[in-house]
């Protein structure tokens, strides 16, 4: 069997001469090995390709996770077949898909899919794309509060196909849409055929709000291990659910923005696969946070010229800024990754900011005095100089009790006022661990050093 490269080559080598015969190139390719092929070629060849494939084919494929570039792919074929595309897709992956598209592209788009798909995307588009309304899916498994057990399971197995999920099943009123409660199938096949399935039935479940952030709704399904959660409106009818399979999506989607973050980029930088993302867009996506940490670097120029007078008569000391500064903002930024992903995770809030603060104060001093001694030993055996080896060891100990603790502060102080942790990232606490780290280092060696 070709492998991928040589059937990119040969797909290249097709569509110089003449779209026969690409569906054949690619009819035996497994789901996943064909995405990975149409992530490879440009956007023309993928949607060629695509074009060459049966709508069922094309579904599966679009339908995948590992499939990047869908909406620009889709965008580039013929209308009427993009509509019939999305039309076989579950309500909240069209809706995906469409959120992604260009404003005339978009219009394009609904005007060819059928009425009622139609207005349910209109509907569907009108939440936030990062909320519960905007990754929820309207096709959720429906019960009547007045069947039983055998008449819900009979129901399921006429609408299954229809349905994202038949494993969490909501038992609504009829004329209102109001919740009534939920069951699990497994509870359904357990239960007595005869038996009505109120019986059965779990009041009062979890649910989420449809302008609820997806971060959040992420989370409840981890918390209370859900498969699926209902999202309803401020009168408690069902909107939709949004299913455990869209939560990894939005974890994954959070993580990376994390990521991003942690590192001075803005979000949205990895939007797109990297040779599609403009060179600009990627310098404006940079450029703000690199900015400023350089504006803030100065200041470790400022400190080193107000000391200016202390580093002239101990040359020596001008030899240990980089390791200083440098252990100071590793520290700091362990303790930064550490407190942000228990927040993350709910384990701490600003409730125990004095706890986590004492905790990671007392790790920084005890991490401190075991790198002070090696730092004092490494400084006496460079230098000779029993005073600066001391100053050395006194500084290390210091920088890193007090990184430690601006690494604990800053990130609860950030999530108690609505600004993500993430944004003060380690490259920030690292410039501001510089700067103090200087002042620290300068004024213990003022302390100790004769010569000063």
């Amino acid at each position: 069997m070709p492998t991928l490269d040589e059937l990119r080559n040969r797909i290249n080598l097709r569509l110089e001469e003449s779209f026969v015969g690409i569906s054949e190139q690619v009819g035996d390719l497994a789901p996943a090995d064909l995405v990975e092929l149409l992530n490879q070629l440009n956007l023309i060849e993928a949607a060629t390709v695509l074009t060459m494939l049966p709508i069922s084919r094309a579904v599966e494929l679009i339908d995948l996770p590992t499939m990047t570039r869908r909406s620009a792919i889709l965008e580039k074929l013929d209308p009427g077949r993009t509509a019939r595309i999305i039309e076989e897709l579950s309500a909240d992956e069209r809706t995906d898909v469409i959120q992604q598209m260009g404003v005339a592209e978009r219009r394009r788009i609904l005007a060819k899919v059928s009425q009622p798909v139609k207005v349910e995307l209109e509907h569907l588009l009108q939440y936030e794309e990062h909320t519960a309304g905007g990754i929820m899916t309207t096709e959720l498994m429906q019960l009547d509060p007045e069947w039983t057990v055998g008449e819900a399971l009979r129901h399921i197995r006429e609408v299954a196909r229809e349905k994202e999920s038949i494993y969490a099943c909501f038992v609504m009123e009829r004329e209102t849409g109001h919740l009534l409660g939920s069951v699990s199938l497994r509870d359904l096949v357990m239960a007595e055929l005869d038996d009505p399935i109120v019986k059965v039935l779990r009041r009062k479940p979890v649910t989420v709000n449809a302008l609820d952030d997806q971060e959040t709704v992420a989370k409840k399904i981890a918390k209370y291990d859900l498969l699926a959660v209902p999202v309803v409106d401020e009168e408690g009818t069902v909107l939709g659910i949004v299913t455990v399979d869209d939560v990894i999506d939005v974890f994954i989607e959070e993580q990376t923005e994390d990521i991003l973050r942690m590192a001075a980029v803005e979000p949205g930088a990895l939007d797109r696969p990297y040779f599609d993302n403009p060179i600009f867009r990627v310098v404006r996506k940079r450029i703000g946070w690199l900015l400023f940490l350089f504006v803030a670097g100065t200041l470790t120029s400022k400190v080193l010229h107000s000391f200016e007078d202390e580093l002239k008569a101990v040359v020596a000391l001008s030899f240990f800024v980089p390791l200083l500064i440098g252990t100071g903002g590793n520290a700091g930024a362990q303790t930064v990754m550490t407190v942000i992903r228990s927040l993350s995770l709910g384990e701490i809030g600003l409730r125990h900011a004095w706890r986590v603060v004492l905790r990671e104060a007392v790790t920084g001093l005890l991490v401190g005095i075991v790198i002070a001694l090696v730092a004092f030993a490494q400084a006496f055996w460079i230098t000779q100089d029993m005073p600066l080896a001391l100053t050395i060891a006194a500084t290390i100990c210091t920088i890193c009790l007090w990184s430690t603790t601006v690494g604990a502060i800053i990130p609860i102080l950030a999530n108690s006022v609505g600004v993500d942790p993430a944004l003060l990232s380690a490259p920030l606490i690292s410039t501001l661990v510089d700067a103090t780290g200087l002042v620290i280092y300068l004024s213990i060696a003022r302390l100790i050093l004769d010569q000063i």
